[in-house]
């Protein structure tokens, strides 16, 4: 029998789709969205033409859900990055390395996408174990 809660937290976005933040199963996975540039206070989107920003704003908004469920960066075991488009994948990947240790980084995907919620343009997920 699979037990889960769900994760929420005010310091990062309230979801804007009938979904979660985040959402633990059995106590040792932990399964977070995906994250968008918005900013908590504003609720408004960072960096509206700067994927830079905007990828900055989505790892503080994912490092706010693996927070509140008492996990860091480190416990990620798998994250996809969904791009506007592709050729921010070098801005991007130079934003997302300062957040994890090269040696035991978590598997990824990275795609292209048409179109991403609120136009943004970058959105990660990630699941994490601890």
């Amino acid at each position: 029998m699979t037990t889960h809660k769900i994760i929420k937290t005010e310091k990062a976005p309230t979801p804007v789709g009938p979904y979660n933040q985040g959402v633990t199963a059995t106590g040792q996975m932990i399964f977070v969205s995906g994250q968008i540039a918005i900013e908590v206070e504003t609720s408004e989107i960072v960096g509206t033409n700067d994927v830079s920003k905007q990828t900055e704003q989505v790892m503080a908004n994912l490092k706010a859900i693996l927070t509140e469920a008492e996990a860091n960066f480190s416990n990620v075991v798998k994250t996809t990055i969904y791009l506007k488009n592709m050729e921010d994948f070098t801005t991007v990947n130079d934003v997302y390395a300062k957040y994890f240790n090269p040696e035991n980084a978590p598997a990824r995907a990275c795609v292209e996408v048409a179109r991403l919620p609120k136009d943004v343009l970058v959105e990660i997920d990630c699941i994490a174990v601890v």
